[in-house]
């Protein structure tokens, strides 16, 4: 059709940037579902091309981090970022729904998201019907990407759910049994042009979708029983594991038994010799007093705070928390920012339940079905 033939590149998008330097105004990418870029499932070469370009850094293809091996769809979607002309860039890309929420806060998936977001690279998220490709059924999204937006959109994400909006096919194509007519696909247009607030389509501020995951610690309390039976090999020599012995009965006469710090500092023992007869001399009590900046493994726990909570992790932990552990804390050291995109949270229609009339009809009418076909056996083995 006379257009360049130079501007058809064969190549693994993976592998290899064939139209390396250039940026482009506009992006479309229709990646793979699913597919491995790493590990045993991974095509050959692929692996070892993605974490060479992942090791330049903040200027790769990748800066913003790896997802998991399993599936490369985040790594189009930064590949595509990359491409975007400085001055104006626009991307659309069909995705399934794990680059949305998969991966825990630390994860590649999370931290790229985080990029995204806090970058403002995001203008809008489109949920498609289900049924809408060939190859698979699965629900798809379009993610669409910008590096300048308009002042409007600064900061925002547009969610549109345009799952019910669809128009079936006469005949099935594979899984294909809808499509967007041109009318829908004006439709969806005119409602992201607009910036429509509606049941379909909702804006948000992009911390509406970041949250902290914050790691509550409860300290640990424990109980000396200075009585118990030490293991013979704690000690390679057997007078030294008697003179523990013998500092444990003079401690226990004046230190209190239910407070570890104070009993500990009693016996005057090295801190090596206290860690290796502790496991053997106390159990845990929760009314024994807590063992400054030491932490219950078993009492642990995660929360995931979002960035909307009034008052944040303060009064998440005065509110949430602290009414029903007193002593609980927040180890800031494993603090960590996650972000996440959920379409169910926000589109999520109920529905409605049966009177409870109508079910104790059915279950009525399932009775006196039941009643006859008992009738019916008796009658037949009679």
């Amino acid at each position: 059709k006379g257009q360049n033939a130079e501007n058809i590149c064969y190549q693994d998008t993976m592998k290899a940037d064939r139209f390396k330097g250039i940026k482009m105004r506009f992006v479309l990418e229709n990646p793979p579902f699913g597919t491995a870029w790493g590990g045993k499932d991974a095509a050959e070469g692929i692996e070892d091309a993605v974490t060479a370009e992942y090791q330049k850094g903040l200027s790769s293809r990748w800066g913003a981090g790896l997802p998991g091996s399993g599936d490369m769809q985040m790594l189009f979607l930064q590949s595509a970022i990359d491409k975007m002309d400085d001055n104006f860039g626009r991307a659309a890309i069909i995705e399934n729904g794990s680059p949305l929420f998969s991966g825990g806060t630390a994860s590649g998936e999370s931290q790229i998201r985080r990029w995204m977001l806090e970058s403002d690279l995001i203008e809008a998220i489109i949920a498609l019907p289900e049924n809408m490709f060939y190859n698979t059924g699965i629900g798809t999204f379009i993610w669409i990407l910008s590096n300048r937006k308009e002042e409007c959109r600064k900061g925002k994400i547009q969610l549109i759910d345009a799952t019910a909006m669809k128009s079936p096919l006469r005949k099935n194509m594979g899984k294909k049994n809808c499509e967007f007519t041109p009318e829908i696909r004006r439709e969806i247009v005119r409602i992201f042009m607009e910036m429509e607030q509606s049941e379909v389509s909702m804006i948000f501020d992009n911390r509406e979708f970041g949250y902290w995951s914050v790691t509550v610690e409860r300290p640990l309390r424990l109980h000396v029983y200075p009585d118990r039976e030490i293991p013979a090999g704690t000690f390679k020599k057997a007078d030294e594991l008697a003179a523990v012995k013998n500092t444990l009965a003079e401690a226990a006469k004046t230190a209190p038994l239910d407070d570890w710090t104070t009993f500990a500092k009693a016996t005057r023992l090295k801190a090596g010799v206290l860690k290796k007869i502790r496991p053997f001399i106390t159990e845990k009590d929760p009314t024994a007093q807590p063992i400054d900046g030491e932490a219950d493994v078993d009492l642990r726990d995660t929360e995931n705070i979002p960035f909307t909570y009034e008052g944040g992790i303060d009064t998440f932990m005065r509110d949430e928390v602290l009414p029903y552990a007193p002593d609980a804390y927040v180890d800031e050291k494993k603090t960590q920012i996650g972000y996440e995109i959920s379409f169910t949270k926000y589109f999520y229609k109920p529905v409605e339940l049966r009177s409870m009339e109508d079910i104790l009809e059915s279950l009525k009418a399932l009775e006196r079905e039941t009643d006859g076909m008992m009738a019916e056996i008796m009658e037949g083995i009679q």
